[in-house]
């Protein structure tokens, strides 16, 4: 193990892990593997109103499901613990004194509305709205009176208030900004607890992170980090700022796209290493166009420097190709035992499942999976199997049984049936030259017939499959009966042809 490459994954347990933050996670965690490094995770949970332990221990559920895991966090050893903020609290106030004590920073009175003044007049004057830092010129004894007084005030960080800040990124290059345009940034909030840009400060230098990798958004959080890291005498980590994730509209990902939270793909039936790898894809492309890719093939490949600056635009059917991808690679009893809680919640399949079901359904998800994009998808593909009702055949099919050659094919084709013990496809193949034969009907006037009369619909799985099946389930214990095609035909005959 490298221990020079150390990244961190620092979340906020404050919701659900989305696809943003799971990308961000994935990254830090190929950087440190394929560089033999050490990944962190670590909890930023000092937003003590949002904050709670649900979302902490379903984010980390999460991150397990997708095939992410660390070697320094809260439920795991490490030399730079503890690994959740809150636990740290006597380390940022050790700081914050330091800074105090060498003028570095100040204590700040301002009120809630003399901000707001401050904000609205700097907007009306079409100004950046910047703390006009009137609490620099308070004196340390002065202001240490206050707060012995008991007077509410933040701690802001002292900055130079003009010039430019430079710093490499190691996607987007060499990155310059004003720095008139960032005023004194708050490092403790009134309530004492360190705000965001002050604690991951400290906590990356004291855990040596060696590379922050995370979103663009953050861009300007690491001009006012840096301003810290100088202030604190640290040196700096190097940075990489991941570009964000849009929808095909162009807009930031969110619900209204489709799913989000990593939680809700693994509902849907998304195999985790499906989405590992469509989440690898989002701004970083292998080499030779590559793009179904096992874990460890994305480890080996993956380059920081690699990986584009422009948007990553989130497509659903891409991840869907993938997942089917990653799907064919599952042995049939994989598949089938992936499908089966989909199945059961859809009231398709027993509780208690014989051998004989399970062999079945390896058959049936084996022939439906070209269908289904997802493995919540197989109760609507099982439902041609499942859901043959005269009642609810549509129009067209209707219009089918009831042609002249409609009428003539499915009577004969229920009186050929009488006579065969067993019917398969082989049958179906042997007696439906009889049938052309004896009726003259031919082409789509002979097959169109022969499969509404078999499946209830003008089209849909092949008929060798789709007999092979239905043939053999009807003799299991489905919750719902599964009819075999001479029931079939008997029922269209006698509902159809009043026979």
């Amino acid at each position: 193990m490298n221990k020079k490459n150390r990244v961190r994954f620092a979340p906020s347990p404050t919701g659900y892990l989305h696809v943003g933050n799971a990308r961000t996670a994935l990254f830090n965690w190929l950087f440190a593997r394929q560089k033999k490094g050490t990944s962190i995770l670590r909890v930023e949970d000092t937003d003590v109103e949002r904050s709670q332990d649900k979302y902490e221990k379903k984010l980390i559920e999460d991150l397990q499901w997708l095939g992410l895991t660390w070697d320094e966090g809260p439920e795991s050893d490490g030399e730079y613990g503890p690994y959740r903020q809150s636990s740290r609290l006597d380390i940022y106030k050790k700081y914050t004194q330091k800074l105090l004590h060498k003028n570095r920073a100040y204590y700040c009175f301002c009120s809630k509305e003399e901000l707001e003044k401050e904000r609205k007049t700097a907007l009306a004057a079409r100004k950046m709205p910047i703390y006009s830092g009137k609490c620099r010129t308070i004196p340390p004894d002065k202001a240490m009176e206050r707060i012995k007084a008991g007077e509410e005030a933040v701690v802001r960080l002292k900055t130079p208030g003009k010039g430019t800040l430079e710093f490499n990124d190691l996607i987007r290059g060499e990155l310059s900004f004003k720095l008139n345009l960032f005023g004194d940034p708050i490092l403790v909030r009134p309530n004492g607890l360190p705000a965001y840009n002050y604690a991951v400060v400290i906590d990356d230098h004291l855990m040596k992170i060696s590379h922050v990798i995370r979103g663009e958004d953050h861009i300007a959080n690491t001009v006012r980090q840096i301003l810290t890291y100088q202030a604190l005498d640290f040196p700096l980590p190097q940075f990489a700022h991941l570009s964000m994730v849009m929808g095909a509209d162009n807009t930031r990902l969110s619900k209204r796209h489709g799913a989000t939270a990593i939680d809700q793909f693994s509902k849907d039936g998304i195999l985790p290493s499906a989405l590992f790898n469509y989440l690898a894809l989002l701004g970083w492309s292998p080499p030779e166009g590559r793009e179904v890719l096992t874990q460890d093939e994305i480890i080996d490949l993956f380059d920081i420097k690699k990986v584009s600056r422009s948007a990553a635009i989130f497509d659903y059917e891409k991840l869907y190709w993938l997942n089917r991808q990653h799907i064919k690679k599952l042995s049939p009893r994989e598949k089938a035992e992936m499908a089966a809680p989909h199945l059961h919640k859809a009231g398709l399949l027993p509780d208690e499942m014989t051998e004989s079901i399970w062999k079945w359904l390896e058959q049936a998800v084996d022939a439906l999976i070209e269908r289904v994009d997802r493995f919540s998808d197989f109760p609507a593909a099982f439902s041609m199997l499942f859901d043959f009702s005269i009642d609810k055949m549509g129009a067209e099919e209707k219009e089918i049984l009831q042609t002249e050659c409609g009428r003539k094919v499915t009577l004969t084709l229920g009186e050929r049936l009488l006579d065969e013990a067993e019917f398969s496809y082989d049958v179906l193949a042997r007696i439906s030259g009889d049938i052309k034969t004896e009726t003259g009907c031919k082409g789509k006037d002979l097959f169109h017939p022969i499969r509404v009369a078999l499946t209830g619909k003008v089209s849909g799985l092949a008929l060798d499959k789709f007999i092979l099946l239905v043939e053999s389930g009807a003799g299991l214990d489905f919750p719902t009966p599964l009819k075999n095609c001479s029931i079939r035909i008997s029922e269209i005959i006698k509902k159809i042809y009043g026979f």
